[in-house]
């Protein structure tokens, strides 16, 4: 089942209405300036130098990244690759962690890795916008401790209404991988599996074994 998402936070609400909403997230991730509901674009973009954390806008919300260090090295590897792949195939550009992409209207997200195809850009030009109003092809999240069950699923419905064709969420735990085709198609990857995304990256082919490898795990 698919999150039915507000358009504005309910007035009525309370803290704990908002938490839920927001897939039960831990409340040291709210930002409380500006008061939540009211924030912008501009506050998203000015998070990073503002705070020194990425944030997430949902619902006027900003929402932290739960992206410690070692996230962020397993995002970089991947990152790597995928780019090694497009050097022989033209296929589109890959964001990094502090790459917001408006996915609707007050939903603006930064998976932790992002392709996008050429095609989600006419005339293959990129947008003159801090912020692309473009959906991901593949959106990859690494999953730490501070991500919650709910969350994901909310991050996930987000990403399949807005277009995404394909969700990866890497465990750096039990180093394995969920491979998501819809929101509601799962595929568990073990660790001896391979990411791939024959669709949407043609001939690319990582062992999960792998990434995990370069990165020390």
């Amino acid at each position: 089942m698919q999150t039915v998402i507000p358009s504005v936070l309910p007035g009525e609400w309370t803290v704990a209405d908002m938490l839920t909403h927001l897939g039960g997230i831990p409340p040291e991730r709210i930002r409380l300036v500006p008061p939540p509901g009211t924030a912008t674009e501009r506050d998203a973009l000015e998070s990073k130098p503002r705070f020194g954390r990425v944030c997430e806008l949902i619902d006027g919300v900003l929402v932290e990244k739960t992206m410690g260090s070692y996230e962020s090295l397993l995002a970089a590897e991947l990152i790597f690759q995928i780019k090694l792949y497009l050097q022989d195939h033209d296929l589109g550009i890959v964001l990094a962690p502090d790459g917001l992409l408006r996915l609707s209207a007050r939903q603006v997200r930064a998976p932790d890795v992002s392709f996008i195809s050429w095609d989600r850009f006419p005339g293959r030009q990129l947008p003159d916008e801090p912020i692309y109003g473009v959906a991901p092809d593949l959106a990859v999240e690494v999953l730490s401790a501070g991500n919650t069950p709910r969350e994901m699923q909310r991050k996930r419905d987000e990403y399949f209404r807005a277009g995404v064709r394909c969700v990866w969420y890497l465990d750096p735990r039990t180093q394995t991988a969920r491979i998501y085709t819809a929101a509601d198609q799962c595929q568990e990857l073990p660790p001896d599996g391979m990411l791939c995304a024959t669709r949407i990256l043609p001939g690319f082919a990582l062992p999960l074994a792998d990434l995990f490898r370069k990165t020390g795990n």
